[in-house]
């Protein structure tokens, strides 16, 4: 959707991948599923990481802040959009949609995360009642990161072998992370428009 305010970007993987890296990668992306998560987070898991923990205690902190002064402390805001951009570049590379290991930090990498500032002032009904409103999206995206599960260990196979990513299976997977970090950015605060009910 190219009128919400959070936008995902991934530059296209020149081919052939490298096999090499692709058999790794469960093994190469340990550090940063431990600092972002894993690729299947999901509401039941909680499995955010180190940094992802840190960024939803804050956004509790701007939860509060917000219902009470109406506004977002400049640092939280920041430091939940730091997460965010490190946990787009880890779940591009964990989904095996780019090669190049990810920074450890802000430097460049071929997938980046957009977030417009939100309209003052912020919409308080909808962040008094933020975790409601986002559940029906956490219930399909329990199914879609299933889904995502199997399709990744398909294209793994698939790049072994071919050298290539099944042009569908990519777009699939690259529609449901755009999905999940639209709700992620929801559920911290980031934005108070509703995230769309799609993958594109």
């Amino acid at each position: 959707m190219t009128n919400y305010p959070v936008t995902i970007t991934i530059a296209p993987q020149a081919e052939p991948r490298n096999r090499l890296t692709t058999a790794l990668r469960p093994v190469l992306a340990i550090p940063h599923a431990i600092l972002s998560g894993p690729v299947y987070w999901s509401s039941r898991t909680g499995g955010v990481g180190l940094l992802g923990a840190a960024a939803y205690v804050m956004a509790i902190v701007s939860w509060f802040t917000l219902l009470v002064r109406g506004e977002q402390f400049a640092g939280i805001r920041q430091f939940c959009l730091y997460y965010l951009r490190w946990r787009t570049r880890a779940l591009a590379y964990m989904a095996l949609f780019v090669d190049p290991f990810p920074p450890f930090g802000d430097e460049a990498y071929p997938t980046a995360i957009e977030v417009r500032e939100p309209a003052q002032p912020r919409d308080n009904a909808t962040i008094a009642v933020r975790l409601l409103l986002a559940l029906p999206h956490l219930v399909l995206l329990c199914v879609l990161l299933i889904g995502w599960l199997f399709t990744t260990v398909i294209a793994w196979f698939a790049i072994l072998f071919t050298r290539s990513y099944p042009p569908s299976l990519y777009a699939f997977g690259i529609g449901v992370m755009r999905w999940s970090l639209r709700v992620e950015a929801y559920l911290l605060l980031l934005v108070d428009e509703y995230p769309p009910f799609a993958l594109d």
